[in-house]
């Protein structure tokens, strides 16, 4: 190739990596590594048994075309999570459950966040989707980690560091634009009431975001002691009364959110804490710093958080006084990973009927998929197209 060649080929490289969108859309699609029949996906030796198929009643709005499902259709509700090969189990238990209870499941459309780099591609994270729930609309999207993992600032335990975490703060730019509503859920949750009823939360004045508050926490805990004595940062909660909220489970306007460009407002509060050091959580207290004191107030039965203990123990936990519509393993302690243990939590039992894994058939099998994992992720971050 000459010269002449070359320079069109590095300008497009350039633009390229200046100009890479947040994610690409992926749709499953049938591939070798999926093996099973009716009792479900297995990726060497990895199981989850298939879900039973869950229908629409009569009284259900019927889309305008049966064939093929559009995230523009007006009758869907539309939900979004994170997907990776550590919290898996989780995202298909709450799946899971959100179909179980929904009152028009085949209306439930699920966007899945999948991380860049994760042990388990994009494209085998879709396929075991498609394999658990055949008839599930859904689509996965590649998340570049590249996009904040600058912005990123440590955390009082790990996992709160993962990019994929911060995957909320863009589901504005990920999301189709047609997509005006989307409720998040965290991987760690199951819901036990119809979801239609948490997407028909008002969201009332100007308000982006809907989530149950709790005012009787103590709100200056996620903010450091140099936060509260400057006396130009702490001025952002002037003239509004802040409480806290779970960004685990949030009804989210994307319309208001994209014209009020809430994500540059939540990293412009990353970018302060990255010289300043003003709190000690992840992903939450950004969104505290925008959100709190403008929020629509949720009952707090969708969100009885903190069944997971704290972020350092772990330990067990009651459930909040009042009606359940959705439980939350928040917290360092996970349902599944304690179930393993044979330590279980008395409330982990309430998790335990939306499992559908069927384990490893043995050591040897966890190893070559966990391989399995690794090797092919390399095609997908180099082959985004070969999947849409």
């Amino acid at each position: 190739m000459n010269s002449f060649g070359i320079l069109p080929a590095v300008l497009f490289l350039l633009v390229s990596v200046l100009y890479a969108p947040i994610c690409l859309g992926i749709r499953s699609i049938p591939g070798r590594e999926m093996n099973g029949g009716g009792d479900g996906l297995e990726l060497g030796g990895l199981r989850f048994a298939e879900a039973p198929e869950y229908r629409n009643g009569v009284e259900c709005p019927v889309s305008g075309n049966s064939q093929f499902v559009s995230t523009c259709d007006p009758s869907l509700v539309h939900v979004a999570m994170t997907l990776d090969s550590e919290y898996l189990r989780g995202s298909i238990a709450a799946v899971h459950s959100v179909l179980k209870h929904a009152s028009c499941p085949e209306n439930v459309f699920l966007h899945f966040i999948a991380a860049e780099f994760d042990m388990a591609s994009p494209r085998v994270l879709s396929q075991l989707v498609r394999s658990t729930f055949p008839s599930l609309s859904f689509k996965v999207y590649i998340f570049r980690e590249d996009t904040v993992i600058n912005l990123i600032s440590s955390s009082i335990r790990q996992a709160l560091e993962n990019p994929l975490n911060y995957a909320r703060n863009y589901l504005g730019d990920i999301l189709d634009p047609c997509v005006d509503r989307v409720i998040y859920l965290d991987s760690d949750v199951v819901v036990v009431d119809d979801i239609h009823k948490l997407w028909n939360t008002t969201l009332s004045g100007s308000r982006i975001i809907g989530a149950p508050e709790y005012c009787r926490a103590n709100f200056t805990k996620y903010f450091t002691d140099g936060f509260w004595s400057d006396p130009v940062l702490s001025l952002v909660f002037s003239a509004r009364k802040p409480c806290y909220f779970n960004t685990g489970v949030m009804v989210m306007d994307l319309v208001r959110w994209r014209e009020g460009n809430y994500r540059r407002r939540i990293e412009n509060w990353m970018e302060i804490q990255r010289k300043r050091r003003i709190y000690e959580l992840g992903s939450l207290p950004p969104f505290l710093l925008v959100f709190a004191g403008n929020v629509e107030a949720i009952d707090h039965r969708w969100n009885q958080h903190g069944l997971g203990g704290d972020n350092v123990r772990g330990s067990c936990r009651s459930l909040h006084p009042g009606p359940v519509s959705l439980l939350h393993w928040s917290g360092k302690g996970k349902p599944w990973v304690r179930l393993d243990g044979k330590k279980p939590c008395p409330l982990d039992h309430l998790w335990e009927p939306y499992d559908l894994y069927k384990g490893y058939e043995n050591s040897r099998a966890r190893d070559q998929s966990l391989g399995f994992f690794s090797s092919s992720q390399s095609s997908t971050i180099m082959g985004y197209s070969s999947y849409l």
